[in-house]
């Protein structure tokens, strides 16, 4: 093409040799066969992608441990990879054990509970990326707890077990853990509050978690610590202190804590006058009321012997979290 010539081509077409500039359709009026009058301007190179400006050559345009959306598949296949090598979704080996314990579908008798854990940590994988293999109810039975670590340790990447995992007689969680060749323990009790006999320990590849039974603790301790088991047998960034987001808001009363382990306290979101407002969701750590009225939580570090009204503090927020 020469100077004062123009070529029509489709929306993306290449360009002809010496063309160095587009001018959309709709600015365009044809005047006779060989004339056209446009009607806005346009600067050199104008509505062209040169070879670069999108990714250049030699730019990482995918980072390890980053979880993929939608545009990230299509940069993949736009540079001609059909393949990317990627990690599996972790599943995760759920069991709950107490003679106490029943299914959901059955009216517990007296000194009976029905399974909740099974449920609140399966959806708390599923909320993670992970894939949760319920495997049941178990009895306070070694060798029935035994043979579902197994299976589970087969079947799963990690193992979690809620209940038993305190230092009573029927307490079996980490008796069966170490009959596992080459296990490690970890952690047997964290100075944390709710969730104080927690067992953390690997094997090989895996790891298994002894959790506690009440529903409370065990929801928190996974929102703290699981969240993070989950994140790198993903792949993906687990080196933050809470896996999900932090939002700043005022406490709204006075809050005490025992001196020496950290205290979790779970915590409903409100907006006054235009900020942030925290209001504590007191209770005991096997009722699940607790969760469910609140928002996030807030850790007081175990230097401390409580928080005071009006303090500013730190709101790790569950997954859904938010203001009401």
């Amino acid at each position: 093409m020469a100077e004062g010539e123009a070529v029509k081509i489709p929306t993306g077409g290449m360009l002809p040799e010496g063309a160095d500039g587009v001018v959309m359709i709709e600015y365009c009026a044809l005047l006779d066969d060989k004339t056209i009058e446009i009607s806005k301007a346009i600067s050199p190179l104008e509505n062209i992608i040169q070879p670069g400006d999108d990714f250049k050559v030699g730019a990482v345009f995918l980072q390890k441990g980053q979880r993929l959306r939608p545009q990230d598949l299509g940069v993949a296949a736009g540079l001609g990879f059909s393949h990317i090598p990627v990690f599996c979704i972790p599943k995760v080996a759920i069991i709950s054990t107490g003679d106490e314990i029943v299914q959901v579908e059955k009216k517990p008798l007296s000194g009976q509970v029905r399974d909740i854990n099974r449920y609140t940590l399966g959806a708390f994988c599923r909320e993670m990326g992970a894939e949760p293999l319920p495997m049941g109810i178990c009895r306070d039975d070694f060798q029935m707890l035994k043979d579902m670590v197994q299976e589970g340790a087969e079947r799963a990447d990690s193992v979690w077990v809620s209940g038993g995992s305190s230092v009573g007689t029927r307490d079996l969680t980490l008796k069966v853990f170490e009959t596992l060749p080459g296990f490690e323990l970890l952690v047997h009790g964290i100075s944390i509050s709710p969730g104080k006999p927690t067992i953390l320990g690997k094997c090989g590849a895996g790891t298994f978690v002894g959790l506690p039974g009440h529903v409370a603790s065990a929801l928190v301790v996974a929102q703290v610590f699981m969240s993070r088991v989950i994140l790198r047998l993903r792949g993906e960034d687990h080196s933050r202190a809470y896996a999900f987001r932090e939002v700043e808001a005022e406490l709204s009363q006075n809050v005490e804590s025992a001196n020496g382990r950290e205290d979790y306290l779970r915590v409903r979101l409100t907006q006054e006058k235009g900020r942030n407002l925290a209001k504590p969701v007191f209770g005991k750590s096997g009722l699940i009321s607790t969760l469910v009225d609140a928002d996030g939580l807030v850790k007081i570090d175990m230097n401390t012997e409580g928080l005071y009204q009006g303090q500013v503090v730190k709101v790790m927020l569950f997954r859904q979290g938010g203001l009401s």
